[in-house]
């Protein structure tokens, strides 16, 4: 009992804000597609167009958990918004010449003083990363590497169900909950800031972000979000998150698509 008293205590949630933290920057270890992203020639200048990615299900997929009507407005109403806003901003700037969506996230982020295109590029970025976190049949509990890594840092599965559920619930307005893996050895990017690296490196730490911070822009690697706008729950649950929450956790997750994150995360971490 003392030892996993010890191990959960290991693992606390961390409150990142739309400010940089200080320290030393990196990058993730990989590149996320969550974006097609077109090139097309304009009068000898080069424009970027990211696509609007469908969710990897039919929309009406994840009923009775979450509804088609709430699929068709967030993903399609919503997402796109973001996505098209995006579009608009970034043509024929800098953060248009042929970047990657990690890319601009990172740029855009400018150490916590936040440029025009940092709000929609994140959000384009995060739904693609919350769809990708959910299936049909979902929830349950982990199994192999993830499990024994839930385990150690927390204590208990059950530990971590209930810290990652409380920093989606306690999340003020609009934001994000996230699962990441933490490692120190990744390349510098010039322009980011995270906290500095710790004694816990390499390791899993519940998270949870304002509006449409990231932890793209801190030295964390992401394995699972939970969207708690209320756009994301409100036609379902109302105003009823930990009702949202409760549901994504049991019946939504894709711990396969979590495993595999962490997979692509550990590689350069070893």
């Amino acid at each position: 009992m003392a030892s996993a008293a010890a191990a959960a205590s290991s693992a606390p949630t961390i409150w990142l804000t739309g400010q940089g933290l200080g320290g030393r920057s990196t990058r993730l270890p990989f590149h996320w597609r969550n974006k097609k992203m077109e090139q097309r020639k304009t009068g000898g200048q080069i424009s970027a167009k990211f696509e609007l990615k469908p969710p990897p299900y039919p929309l009406n997929a994840l009923e009775p958990h979450m509804s088609k009507d709430t699929l068709e407005f967030h993903w399609g109403k919503h997402h796109r918004a973001y996505v098209d806003n995006l579009n608009k901003q970034i043509v024929g700037t800098e953060l248009g010449d042929g970047k990657s969506l990690e890319d601009v996230v990172i740029a855009s982020y400018n150490k916590g003083d936040l440029l025009p295109a940092f709000n929609n590029a994140a959000q384009a970025w995060n739904h693609d990363f919350f769809w990708e976190s959910m299936k049909p049949g979902g929830g349950g509990k982990p199994s192999g590497e993830l499990l024994g890594l839930i385990e150690r840092d927390f204590g208990s599965f059950e530990n971590f169900l209930e810290e990652f559920k409380a920093a989606a619930a306690t999340q003020f307005g609009s934001g994000w909950a996230w699962l990441v893996y933490k490692a120190n050895n990744r390349a510098d990017v010039a322009n980011a800031v995270n906290p500095l690296p710790s004694e816990k490196d390499k390791s899993l730490l519940v998270v949870k972000t304002p509006n449409a911070v990231n932890p793209l822009v801190w030295d964390y690697s992401s394995l699972l979000t939970i969207d708690v706008w209320e756009h994301a729950y409100y036609l379902d649950f109302q105003n009823r998150r930990p009702d949202y929450i409760s549901v994504f956790m049991d019946k939504l997750v894709s711990w396969e698509s979590v495993s595999k994150r962490l997979e692509t995360a550990k590689a350069p971490a070893t």
